[in-house]
Parts: C-alpha cells; structure tokens; sequence
C-alpha cells in the first residue's frame, strides 16, 4: 500500500479547472439546444449562444477554486489523519 501525503495545489486546481471548462462546454451546449422549462422561456432565451461560452468559463474558475481549497484541506487534514492509501500494481 502507497498513501498520498500531500497534494500539489496547483496541480488539483489545473486538473479541475479543465474538467469544469468540459462540463461547462456540455451544459452551455445542452441549454442552448434543449428547449426551456415552461417559465425560463425568456431567461434562456436571453442566454442563447452566450452559454456555450460563459458556461465553461464560469465552471472552469468555479473548478480551480474548489481544487485550490479541496487541496489545502485535504494538505492539512492528511497531516493530522494520515492520506489516502492505494494499492499500486506492477505491469
């Protein structure tokens, strides 16, 4: 068994900021071909192609926050618990 000590910050932050730019890509494409809920007709309709592009932006920084802290936490409780152990196998 290995364990993971410590995490590089901005390591986790990049990682998740790249999968929020994807989800974001995916969701602003969904909103603009979906068609709206009764009721949002005029808020989606007012987003239109600005999703596909504001999506991934907003989930992309959303993503490099939360990476910045989930890595500083998990940095700090790893010290007083001990990390995450795994099983690496061989080839």
């Amino acid at each position: 068994m290995r364990e993971i000590k410590k995490i590089d910050v901005w390591s986790l932050a990049k990682i998740e900021a790249i999968i929020g730019v994807i989800l974001g890509l995916i969701i602003g494409i969904l909103t603009f071909i979906l068609p709206p809920l009764p009721g949002q007709e005029q808020t989606l309709k007012s987003l239109g192609v600005y999703a596909i592009f504001l999506a991934p932006i907003i989930y992309a920084i959303i993503g490099f926050v939360s990476g910045v802290v989930i890595a500083f936490l998990y940095n700090i409780v790893a010290k007083w618990v001990g990390g995450i152990k795994i099983k690496l196998e061989d080839r």
